[in-house]
């Protein structure tokens, strides 16, 4: 298995998904992009949190918190596609993207053009907020006409039932659904529990 976990925005649980799904699968992890936070990187926090044995090394480091293409512009940068390459290994790894689909990656590339370059299926993060119907029926429809698989819809925390009703219409039947349940204070013991409670579903 090889996933990409994107997300409908930004601060919206992508890590704390990923640790649950790195831990209920035993998979490995790789962050491509790390966008600041370089003492304390999305890896760190996988590596804490989980007990993976591996997290492979981002492709690019950048000290700036922000946007990947704003962060590299201010270190002279530019990300290039071809740069990237699946880390080569037999086990399950879980790739991490930074922010949404439209994130620029350059000033001509997006997140969605990596996961297309890398040529696995996505999962996609989606957490309550008022605007998350609109964002992620937006995020499903950009994957469905790049023809990028939607593995997975996974529910971060508590939802509405009319909000989850009408996000999860619109996936394909072929797209199963995670719940994770509100992990309020995020840790190992938090994140193992999450994992080991995980339910998996098709519509």
């Amino acid at each position: 298995m090889k996933l990409f976990i994107t997300g409908i925005g930004t601060e919206i649980g992508k890590t704390v998904c990923s640790a649950v799904l790195v831990q209920h699968f035993k998979t490995e992890y790789w962050k491509p992009i790390q966008s600041g936070d370089l003492h304390y990187t999305d890896s760190h926090k996988i590596e804490e949190w989980t007990d993976t044995n591996f997290c492979h090394p981002e492709t690019y480091r950048l000290k700036l918190a922000a946007s990947p293409h704003q962060s590299a512009r201010e270190e002279n940068i530019t990300i290039n596609l071809n740069d990237f390459q699946l880390p080569k290994t037999a086990n399950p790894l879980i790739v991490e993207g930074a922010g949404g689909l439209m994130v620029p990656i350059s000033d001509t590339t997006f997140m969605i053009d990596l996961i297309e370059e890398l040529n696995i299926p996505a999962a996609l993060v989606v957490r309550n907020y008022l605007g998350c119907i609109n964002h992620s029926l937006l995020s499903i429809l950009a994957l469905r006409q790049r023809e990028i698989q939607l593995e997975y819809l996974i529910l971060n925390g508590d939802f509405p039932e009319d909000t989850e009703r009408v996000i999860c219409s619109f996936i394909e039947k072929e797209t199963k659904v995670i719940k994770i349940p509100e992990i309020r204070n995020t840790d190992k013991e938090s994140v193992q529990h999450a994992a080991k409670q995980l339910v998996i579903t098709k519509l």
